[in-house]
């Protein structure tokens, strides 16, 4: 095999997971699964991915079954918890629950994890991604049901920990250790 082929073998390798995501994606908006769906999903995603030229998606062809299971697990009981709250918050009248903005800083230079934190925070009930820094590494979220300091770095911590879930799950080595040498988060029982 050429280095050229050998090349674009790996490019195709390493895109192959967005543009399956796209194909399911379209196949989920239908609300169907079956061969049509699929081949019509193939189509638009070929479309999208020639059309729309993005820069490419760099993947780190790292993916951890056991932390990737274990992140959905979690961020199924985190949205539960976070339901559960924020009806509470809402039907509890002796308690405005309190709001802020935060600034939690990523410890990860990577624009396919800031997206991933982002979406897994704002799926979470009771915060809200608002704005995103990305030359410095920012994302800033709208959360309910803080009133005091203590309450914000719980929030910003569980931020930081939802970071890591998803760098041991799909992130590649050098994220990985940059998780490692940054200071772990601190705060309170986070989401």
């Amino acid at each position: 095999m050429s280095p050229t082929a050998k090349a674009a073998a790996v490019a195709v390798w390493r895109q192959l997971p967005f543009f399956l995501w796209l194909i399911a994606l379209w196949m989920l908006l239908w609300g169907q699964f079956t061969v049509l769906a699929a081949v019509t999903g193939l189509v638009v995603a070929l479309f999208v991915t020639r059309v729309f030229r993005l820069p490419p998606v760099e993947l780190s062809g790292r993916v951890h079954l056991w932390y990737g299971a274990a992140f959905v697990v979690m961020f199924f009981f985190a949205v539960l918890r976070g339901s559960l709250l924020v009806a509470w918050q809402t039907v509890n009248l002796a308690r405005y629950p309190g709001t802020a903005i935060i600034a939690v800083p990523l410890r990860t230079d990577d624009d396919l994890i800031m997206a991933h934190v982002g979406v897994t925070a704002s799926l979470i009930p009771g915060s809200l991604i608002v704005d995103v820094d990305r030359d410095r590494r920012i994302l800033y979220l709208h959360v309910i049901g803080v009133s005091s300091d203590r309450d914000v770095e719980a929030q910003r911590a569980s931020v930081q920990r939802w970071e890591e879930r998803i760098v041991r799950a799909v992130g590649s080595r050098a994220q990985l250790d940059a998780i490692r040498r940054a200071p772990a988060p601190r705060g309170g029982a986070g989401r």
